[in-house]
């Protein structure tokens, strides 16, 4: 018997070698190419996109193309939606990564089974038998009459019943358990997941369904499969936070029909998923919104994800280092934290080399934006002069390497949702200071410290002190 033959695929790019190597070709990826079964000539083939709906394409002017704006297919779940950029748009390809038992599953189930009262619509699971799902649904309390349901793992009967049932919806959960009769590797690998989301991709365009695809993602955090898989979606979303917290974050990384980095809050509960109007609130502690005492260490920082304004509480502990000092962040970007701590010693005349220094964002949320600095400065100077910043203060600002505070967008809004809220004092960025008619939308009450440089802002301090 001969032996079957073998190439290596690389789970990054998809560039196939002969023979393993350590670095991939195509894309540089070390230790990425996996073995699978090499396919046949006689595959079957797949006509291309363009030009399948409306016969071949030919080249036009792009201001004399007639466009139609399309009526969004609202999820059930305002959360939900914002992270869309307001629903579903009709032919979309969403996909939805995320840690196992996050919630991904119990999320889709409760948006379709409200969107099946209004659209036709089709869960797929190819992870769960159909009891499995039908227990879920009892205990989420859902009403799934009118929701199609079917347990499937071979796209070309999926496909086929696409075309029976007409849905305007379905949920493929998950892509990595598909697989297509046109190719000899197992579900789950490079070709297999390629080949499956292009056609469900080409099905979505051509019948108009939202398709929404569940992805498996890699102990790094990372989408499963070959980085093209983000390339052919049109939409991008991750699940994350702490499966022991019940605060779930959705964010989106890629949106060709809304606002990318928007963030949608969910609380888990005996009853599912549900959204959060005011997540600010989630993320404080009570000794900065009720009658408890400030305590060293702790700063609310207001940070913007995506059109959304959030005030998070950056906490700080220092403490004098036994040997190598440490420097440990949790929820912001470490490398960041040595380089804020660099300034705040060059520019303010603050050490902290033989100190251990660990920055955290309370609640599980993940900030990426610059304008974190501030808060996180301050917090490490309230730790190590163990003395609590003001009670009702609120910071925002990048601080640059020459100590200098630079502006942050919507600043506007970021000092509404803090007034909101009820702080009484603000500090920001000099170049952020509302003036002219901007200055008149000011909350009555609210003080407001503009600072240029780093030491401006611990003189500031000193003066509310």
């Amino acid at each position: 018997m001969s032996k079957a033959k073998s190439q290596y695929v690389c789970s990054e790019c998809g560039a196939t070698s002969p023979k393993w190597l350590g670095k991939c070709p195509g894309c540089g990826a070390w230790n990425s190419l996996t073995e699978t079964a090499a396919q046949s000539a006689q595959g079957k083939r797949f006509e291309p996109l363009v030009g399948q709906r409306a016969g071949a394409s030919q080249v036009q002017q792009l201001g004399a193309v007639q466009t139609v704006e399309v009526e969004r297919i609202e999820t059930g779940i305002d959360e939900f939606d914002r992270v869309l950029g307001g629903g579903l748009v009709p032919g979309g390809v969403v996909l939805l990564g995320g840690d196992p038992g996050i919630g991904k599953s119990t999320l889709l189930l409760q948006s379709l089974a409200d969107m099946s009262a209004r659209v036709p619509a089709l869960y797929v699971t190819g992870e769960e038998s159909l009891d499995q799902v039908a227990l879920r649904s009892r205990r989420l309390g859902v009403s799934a009459d009118k929701l199609l349901a079917l347990a499937e793992i071979s796209i070309d009967r999926i496909l086929e019943a696409f075309a029976e049932h007409r849905p305007q919806v379905a949920v493929v959960d998950s892509i990595q358990t598909l697989y297509s009769e046109a190719l000899s590797s197992a579900p789950g690998s490079v070709s297999q997941v390629r080949e499956c989301a292009a056609m469900l991709t080409r099905a979505a365009k051509q019948t108009g369904c939202t398709v929404i695809m569940v992805g498996h993602v890699t102990k790094e955090g990372t989408l499963a499969g070959p980085r093209v898989l983000e390339h052919i979606v049109d939409t991008v979303l991750y699940f994350e936070g702490d499966t022991h917290s019940s605060f779930r974050l959705i964010r989106a990384f890629k949106n060709r029909f809304g606002p990318v980095n928007e963030l949608g809050v969910f609380a888990m509960g005996d009853r599912g998923l549900k959204g959060v109007s005011n997540p600010s609130a989630l993320f404080l502690s009570h000794s900065h919104t009720g009658d408890d005492k400030p305590v060293p260490g702790t700063c609310v920082l207001i940070t913007q994800e995506g059109t959304r304004p959030l005030l998070v509480e950056v906490q700080a502990l220092l403490d004098t280092a036994g040997g190598s000092p440490r420097r440990l962040a949790v929820g912001l970007d470490q490398a960041r934290l040595a380089l804020l701590l660099a300034v705040l010693h060059r520019h303010a005349g603050i050490a902290s080399g033989d100190q251990d220094v660990f920055v955290n964002a309370v609640g599980g949320v993940r900030i990426t934006e610059p304008a974190a600095d501030l808060a996180v400065v301050l917090a490490a100077v309230s730790s190590l002069k163990n003395r609590a910043l003001p009670k009702g203060l609120a910071v925002f600002g990048e601080l640059g390497l020459a100590g200098e505070i630079r502006p942050a967008p919507r600043g506007l809004e970021r000092i509404r949702e803090a007034a909101k809220l009820g702080f009484s004092h603000i500090m920001l960025p000099r170049a952020n200071l509302p003036k002219g008619a901007s200055a008149k939308q000011v909350p009555e009450g609210l003080t407001l410290l503009p600072v240029g440089r780093i030491e401006e802002a611990m003189d500031a301090l000193r003066a509310l002190h």
